[in-house]
């Protein structure tokens, strides 16, 4: 290995000069990357431009890797530098899918691997062995989208309704309203509480089929704060807050806040918070809020975080999942639908009933909606609770401490500036950017590099 290009190639900052929507935030913005997952995409390509540059032979890049290589094209000036670190013009040469070109890339996919493993060890699976982000999750989607099924299933209701009359009038004629609303509540209680161990358990089974290189092992405290809590405000709240607590900002008697000194940092999260602050001067916090919230790298986390959401919902797994919850509140409300529709018939009176019957149309609603989020607000934050942060060396790292103990851990003077902002709503309930529908595509035109 030539150890003196590969130091040069490792020191190479694609983000230099910094701006705010540099080439890793527009990466990942891009494709809905986590950080951690876009840092380690960006180090992969550097290996593989190391194995183009040094390599007589041509090699080729996996899909994610392509889409990197893509983005650094786009940066002329940044490729046409890294290039002459290289010492050599790498060109990026598309595959045709014709029948020649198969058998060339074939071979070129497998030099690769094989120069890899000599210089580098064993290439990870979540960067090689998968066309984007969220195929290390190993989910098939599901045939059907949620919506469409929750359409099917009302229609399902209203014509199940005329033979479920005929078939329970004969029971519910002997049971008077009290006996049925009190069995009713008790059949619903038993229900969601059995729906809800079941549905923990297999979130939870469902997680563990992940690909252990998959970024999911591998989220920011902040991310994480995002995924538990749905609001953007909260991940501003406690990089804000750290700040104040190293003494860069501080907090007037009067409650803006104002940049106090300037402290160097790699931080990007805190850069954007003190250039913002440098900008505004002295300033109240829900202004400096929102400005925040603008900026593309903490979108960028709630972008990321949702598509993962989004795309765990589409999921086969999850989509039996819900549809199983589905049908169990359809058959409660199905039980007491009818006995409504049989107390109007007999002329007896339903108004108890029908409220009975409202409240758990409610309940099922809320119970269904909360479940289409449990995977981010419950299932990972207690896996990295319970399992992973405990093999970790945490101690002395504020970020993960505010995840795992959210406001207790904010410094007093800052803590009723938050309670202000979220009394009047002046941030919104989640500052987030919704994804696309198409998460993580990727790149499949690439066949491989050459060098002239």
């Amino acid at each position: 290995m030539n150890q003196e290009l590969w130091n040069k190639i490792l020191a190479f900052d694609f983000d230099n000069p910094p701006s705010e929507y540099g080439f890793s935030t527009r990466l990942a913005n891009e494709n809905f990357w986590t950080k951690e997952f876009t840092d380690q995409a960006i180090l992969e390509y550097k290996k593989f431009m190391y194995l183009a540059s040094t390599s007589d032979f041509m090699v080729s890049p996996s899909e994610i890797i392509d889409i990197v290589w893509h983005q650094h094209l786009i940066f002329t000036q940044s490729y046409q530098v890294f290039c002459n670190i290289l010492g050599k013009q790498i060109q990026h040469i598309p595959s045709t899918h014709n029948k020649e070109d198969f058998e060339k890339f074939r071979q070129a996919k497998e030099r690769t691997i094989k120069f890899y493993e000599k210089d580098f060890g064993k290439q990870p699976n979540n960067i090689w062995g998968y066309d984007g982000m969220f195929e290390s999750l190993n989910l098939e989607k599901a045939k059907f989208k949620l919506r469409t099924f929750i359409i099917f299933g009302i229609l399902s209701f209203i014509f199940l309704t005329v033979p479920a009359y005929f078939v329970l009038k004969p029971i519910y004629i002997h049971i008077d309203n009290p006996f049925f609303i009190f069995g009713l509540i008790t059949l619903s209680v038993l229900t969601l509480l059995i729906l809800e161990f079941y549905n923990r358990a297999k979130l939870k089974n469902i997680v563990s089929g992940f690909d252990q290189s998959s970024f999911v092992y591998n989220l920011q405290p902040l991310e994480l704060v995002y995924l538990k809590t749905q609001k953007l405000s909260n991940v501003i709240n406690g990089t804000v807050n750290e700040l104040v607590v190293n003494g860069t900002i501080k907090v007037n008697s009067n409650n803006t806040l104002e940049l106090k000194k300037s402290k160097a940092t790699n931080d990007n999260t805190q850069l954007q918070v003190t250039s913002v602050l440098s900008e505004l001067g002295s300033t109240f916090y829900p202004s400096l809020l929102k400005k925040l919230s603008e900026k593309p790298f903490f979108w960028n986390i709630a972008k990321s975080m949702d598509a993962f959401r989004k795309y765990f919902n589409k999921s086969k797994k999850f989509g039996y999942l819900f549809y199983t919850n589905f049908a169990v509140f359809t058959l409660l409300l199905l039980l007491s639908f009818t006995r409504i529709l049989t107390g109007v018939l007999r002329d007896t009176p339903v108004v108890q009933i029908v409220i009975a019957t409202i409240v758990l149309a409610v309940i099922a609603i809320v119970f269904l909606q909360r479940l289409t989020k449990q995977i981010s607000t419950t299932t990972i934050p207690d896996l990295y609770k319970n399992e992973i942060l405990p093999t970790r060396q945490i101690k002395g790292n504020w970020q993960w401490t505010y995840f795992l103990l959210g406001r207790a851990v904010l410094t007093t003077a800052f803590v009723p500036i938050i309670n202000y902002v979220d009394k009047n709503n002046n941030s919104g309930s989640n500052c987030g950017t919704s994804s696309g529908s198409s998460c993580g595509s990727s790149c499949s035109s690439c066949g491989g590099c050459g060098g002239d």
